[in-house]
């Protein structure tokens, strides 16, 4: 694992996120109220690009495949994949998966996360 900037404090106003390459691995970065977070960028379910999901009730993401859930300071599952119907009979296979997260420090102004 290393330290890797991935942007500038400047590139994510509050409320928003976005993905970034941390070393080998890909990372969505969050900036909330609370500050600034880190999580790995594909949902546990299928591999659906958090990055193109959404921030929903503050301080979770929601990815845009099947609706999945997960707090973004944790990565617990709050809500499995729901959407479309039936897709339910996939969770059976596909079990509520907590995501990846990774540490992130501000320095100088700069967003650093470790990976």
């Amino acid at each position: 694992m290393g330290k890797h900037v991935v942007c500038s404090v400047d590139d994510l106003p509050i409320g928003s996120m976005n993905s970034f390459k941390a070393g080998a691995i890909r990372v969505v970065v969050y900036h909330l109220d609370k500050g600034f977070f880190a999580t790995q960028a594909l949902c546990t379910h299928t591999l659906g690009p958090l990055a193109r999901g959404e921030i929903v009730e503050g301080c979770q993401v929601q990815c845009p495949l099947h609706r999945a859930r997960f707090d973004i300071a944790t990565g617990a599952v709050v809500r499995w994949a729901s959407f479309p119907p039936g897709i339910q009979l996939l969770n059976v296979v596909r079990g509520a998966k907590t995501l990846r997260t990774f540490p992130v420090a501000i320095r100088n102004g700069k967003v650093e996360v470790t990976a």
